[in-house]
């Protein structure tokens, strides 16, 4: 672990420079709390990421319209406008919305985090949390949204763009969120197999990350929300105590 005896290390110092943001960082970290946000700063730029911290969540907001990330640390209970209405405006966002969140919190309950997942985190930790597993959340939030394959898969008659995490039918697109776009790749990849959840939490979120198998559900469901727009939201069949597959339409 890094140790945090640093004095030189100033809080307000990794928030003062506006045009950091505007640079290039991989990562913003919105936290309020001095010591979390420097212990957050400090194992992600270990890591060989470059961040930018913000303490609350109107800064937070300016950052996120000004700047581009690959990925939001976010913490729910911030002051100013809250961690969840910052995680919504993201989700709003049309040039934000696919930027990966993982959302940190004190409050540990699992309706919590379930609530969380629904409004468009990617991944939940509770604190206090080991800075390793945070480090490993991130890098596996950050291969999850690197979309590098070319080309289009087609499943007769949807077509997913495997240059962007888009689904079309005909005229009709919807733009899906990073773990949505992966878990329906690989649904779509074999129509009509079941996947279990645990295959799914395996290529989808990764084996080095550890969530429930409630976050799959959680997906699943955003997954058919978004495909409700082009009319295909009964594509993703629930086979009962078994797991999840792809029926192609047959129309």
């Amino acid at each position: 672990m890094l140790e945090l005896d640093d004095d030189s290390f100033q809080y307000h110092e990794i928030m003062s420079d506006k045009e950091k943001y505007k640079s290039g960082a991989d990562i913003l970290i919105v936290e309020d709390d001095e010591s979390i946000a420097r212990l957050i700063n400090l194992h992600l730029q270990a890591a060989g990421y470059s961040t930018y911290c913000c303490g609350d969540g109107d800064s937070a907001l300016e950052c996120i319209r000004d700047g581009s990330w690959r990925l939001v640390v976010l913490d729910r209970m911030l002051p100013g406008v809250s961690g969840m209405k910052v995680l919504r405006k993201i989700r709003k966002s049309s040039t934000h919305a696919n930027v990966p969140v993982l959302m940190v919190t004190a409050l540990s309950q699992a309706s919590e985090r379930v609530h969380g997942l629904n409004e468009g985190a990617d991944d939940y930790l509770a604190k206090p949390f080991e800075p390793a597993e945070l480090v490993a959340r991130a890098k596996a939030l950050l291969r999850r949204n690197r979309f590098v394959e070319k080309g289009v898969a087609v499943t007769n008659p949807i077509q997913l763009d495997l240059e962007a995490p888009v689904v079309f039918e005909g005229d009709q697109r919807v733009e899906l969120r990073p773990l949505e776009y992966k878990l329906l790749k690989i649904l779509m990849e074999k129509p009509g197999k079941t996947r279990s959840r645990e295959y799914l939490l395996d290529h989808v979120w990764g084996r080095d990350v550890f969530v429930e198998a409630r976050t799959v559900d959680v997906t699943v469901k955003r997954l058919r929300k978004a495909l409700k727009q082009i009319g295909r939201k009964k594509c993703v069949e629930t086979v009962r105590s078994m797991g999840y597959r792809f029926i192609p339409p047959t129309e």
